[in-house]
């Protein structure tokens, strides 16, 4: 949250909240634990079912590009059915197709199965965050820091169980994952009581009548770009390490842990100070030289780059949706949802197109196409600033948001 130091309102009202709230933040983390599960086990998938890093990478290819298309769904779902049955829904979904991606025998079905699970997630995550809000006690603000804690542990921890279950068989990550899920289903269906509809329903088409905004437009552009970046880190830089699932699942784990706490923790201090807009294109730029180091560098400079670069993505996401939430006049589950729709057809191309650049030129050029996105985001927020300030007055230094969050998928 901009302006505001997210720890201020005291750790009580943070803490305290009813059963249904840390149901819905527990099963939060296991759904965006399901991002970078299969991170420390790529080369093993590549192995077992005897396919080439291209067709492996299509497991985050699939999984996303279903997740894009289901942001103009969720809306028009939760809206209609409630909260609680779009939560479950969710769970439901992500059960079945995580457990059946365990079974599968070729990539085509591996795909195929992510496919379903990257619809799943979308309905859970969208939801999410709408029914921690309304259930939770100590007001939005504890609400959106315990989301963002629950993403940020479910990232750094995605890749740690997807190594420790990895290293026995690439199939058990994904067993475990839907036994954790079907828990989550368990505790929401006991603790979580439906939440109110909305007064007017979502049509399929707002998110896109949404876009016509011209700040949201830019935001979601110069998202587009960046998640190309972040996309070639999280899915091509496995092959890149090559290490065993343990030692990759640490490296992750690592990167995942620093992209919670410059979320939480950094990224509202340094907007305080500098602006949203500046700490942006400042981190974009970062992210540029890191991804540049990382393809070009030995192997312990990989590493440390895949590592580093979890700091600045945390804080482009935390930055980029509140940009998104509070540039636009339209309602915020219409503007987010119309928002992640763009941006998440980059995270479904760079899985697949980084492998392909390889392919066509050598190992290095993934890396510089990806920090030549990073540089496009920042040059379209700096071209884009008037649209992003004019109608945003609260991402200039010394104003806050109401209620900016980090979201993967909502």
């Amino acid at each position: 949250m901009q302006g505001e130091d997210p720890f201020d309102q005291g750790a009580g009202s943070i803490l305290r909240q009813p059963k249904a709230v840390w149901a819905t933040a527990g099963a939060s983390v296991v759904a965006f634990m399901g991002i970078g599960l299969v991170d420390p086990i790529l080369p093993s998938i590549a192995k077992g079912l005897e396919a080439t890093p291209s067709q492996v990478s299509l497991l985050f290819t699939s999984y996303f590009l279903i997740t894009a298309v289901a942001m103009l769904v969720t809306g028009f779902v939760s809206s209609r059915i409630g909260g609680r049955k779009t939560l479950l829904t969710g769970l439901a979904l992500v059960v079945v197709f995580a457990a059946l991606s365990g079974t599968s025998s070729s990539v085509a079905e591996l795909v195929g199965f992510r496919a379903g699970w990257g619809l799943g997630n979308a309905l859970f995550v969208s939801t999410a965050l709408a029914v921690i809000v309304g259930a939770a006690a100590g007001g939005s603000s504890a609400a959106i820091l315990l989301y963002e804690s629950a993403l940020g542990l479910g990232m750094a921890c995605g890749p740690l169980l997807g190594a420790l279950l990895g290293d026995a068989s690439w199939r058990y990550p994904f067993f475990g994952t839907a036994a954790l899920m079907a828990i989550g289903f368990i505790c929401i269906t006991a603790f979580l009581k439906e939440q109110p509809k909305p007064a007017r329903k979502t049509s399929l088409l707002d998110p896109i009548k949404a876009l016509g905004h011209g700040g949201l437009a830019s935001v979601a552009t110069s998202a587009f770009f960046y998640n190309y970046a972040f996309f070639t880190i999280l899915a091509f830089t496995p092959f890149v390490l090559n290490m065993t699932p343990y030692k990759s699942g640490a490296v992750f784990f690592a990167w995942g842990l620093l992209l919670a706490v410059f979320s939480v923790l950094v990224a509202p201090r340094l907007q305080k100070r500098f602006g949203s807009l500046k700490v942006l294109g400042a981190s974009l730029v970062l992210l540029a030289v890191d991804l540049v180091i990382l393809g070009y560098g030995n192997h312990t400079a990989a590493i440390v780059c895949t590592i580093v670069s979890g700091a600045f993505i945390g804080m482009n996401n935390t930055v980029y949706t509140e940009l998104a939430l509070g540039v636009s006049d339209a309602p915020r589950p219409v503007a987010s949802a119309g928002y992640n729709f763009v941006r998440w057809f980059a995270a479904a191309a760079a899985p697949y197109l980084a492998p392909k650049i390889e392919e066509w030129s050598n190992i290095h050029i993934p890396f510089v196409v990806a920090a030549i996105a990073a540089v496009v985001g920042a040059v379209v927020v700096r071209i884009r600033r008037t649209a992003l300030t004019h109608e945003a007055k609260e991402l200039e230094p010394g104003h806050a948001t109401e209620d900016g969050v980090t979201v993967f998928a909502d």
